[in-house]
Formats: structure tokens, sequence, C-alpha cells
């Protein structure tokens, strides 16, 4: 076996395996349902493209790795109970588990790298400014997406829905998560937009 092909199998199945291993008991089914629906969708999309011989950058690969755990951790606790946020707010004097807050920055850092190599790969936009112009924008309207799905999630669920929102009585909630998705995507861009295009570049040639 390759080594891409073991780095994939390891990935897939890793993630497949914490994923099952997180359902047997999580803090609230509900919530760990709606966390991870995400989780599923993306590994039903990964076994696609394998299928199909469509090979990811390692820098996605990886990115989608470590994001995928972070979810599931989330999902398991529910993003507001996470021990990982409580040690951070008694360490760091927060007023609340910010856990989310990472969540949000990372949901516009690793989606930052997903839609530069679907537009690169197809060639959807010409020239590198214009290029991230859009990787960001994009990344800005799926975070407004997905605050626009919490809110009917709590007006289709109500009360059923308050730990899969998380706002932890933050009025600014939706905003904040917004800024921090902002602020994730300017970091992906800035640090890793070289890097990604020279592995699409070689990718391509192949």
């Amino acid at each position: 076996m390759s080594r891409s092909k073991y780095l994939w199998h390891f990935g897939f199945w890793t993630v497949m395996a914490v994923l099952i291993l997180s359902g047997i008991n999580p803090e609230d089914r509900f919530t760990w349902m709606l966390e991870n629906a995400w989780i599923f969708a993306g590994l039903a999309v990964v076994a696609w493209l394998r299928f199909r011989g469509t090979p990811l950058t390692q820098l996605l690969g990886w990115a989608i790795f470590f994001y995928s755990l972070f979810l599931i951790y989330g999902g398991y606790y529910t993003y507001e109970k996470t021990p990982l946020g409580n040690w951070m707010m008694d360490s760091f004097g927060f007023t609340r588990n910010n856990y989310d807050r990472i969540g949000h920055v990372l949901q516009g850092f690793v989606p930052a790298i997903l839609y530069r190599e679907v537009f690169y790969r197809n060639r959807v936009v010409n020239g590198k400014g214009w290029l991230e112009a859009v990787v960001f924008a994009c990344c800005m309207a799926f975070t407004a997406i997905f605050e626009i799905i919490e809110f009917a999630t709590a007006l289709c669920f109500g009360g059923a829905s308050a730990l899969y929102l998380g706002s932890q009585g933050d009025v600014w909630d939706a905003q904040w998560d917004m800024v921090c998705c902002g602020i994730g995507a300017i970091i992906s861009i800035v640090l890793l937009s070289g890097i990604h295009r020279r592995q699409l570049h070689k990718i391509i040639k192949k």
C-alpha cells in the first residue's frame, strides 16, 4: 500500500471509529446527532472522491481529519460542557466555555482550504488575489447560513436545541461566531495559501 493510500485509510477509519464510539453515551443524544451530521456527510463525500480516484491534497486531508475530531469531541460533550473549554475557563479567567469560539475560528480556517481546492482545481476564479477574495467571501457566506440553520433549529425544537446552539446566554453569540469565522479564514489564507497552491499544482501536473 502506498503512503498516500495508507494515510487515507488511517484518517478515514480513525474518524469513523471515534465517531461510532462517541455515539455510545454522549452528553445529549439530540445535540450529538445535529453536531455530527456534518461528519457523516463529510465521510460520504471523501469516500466518494476516493472511489472516483480524486486525491485530496495532504493539507486538506489533514485539516479535515483534525477538524472532524474537534467536532466529534464537541458533539460528545456539547460545546458548552467540554472539559477542555472548562479548563480554559478556569485557567484564563474566561466567563464562559469558549470551545465553541475555537470551533468557529476553525469553521473559517478549514473551509478556506476546502474552497480553494475546489475553485483552483476547477479553474473557477482567475488570479491569486481574486481566488483568495472569493474564498474569504464563501467562508463568510457559509457561517451566515450556519447561523440561519441554528436559528431555524431553535424555532423548530425550542428548548431542546439549547445545547446545540451553545450561546450560553450571550445575546451577541451569532455575531461573535461570524467574527471568529472571519478571523480563522484570514489566518488560513495568510499562512497556508502558498503551501496549498504548490500542493495543488503538483496534483494537477500529474
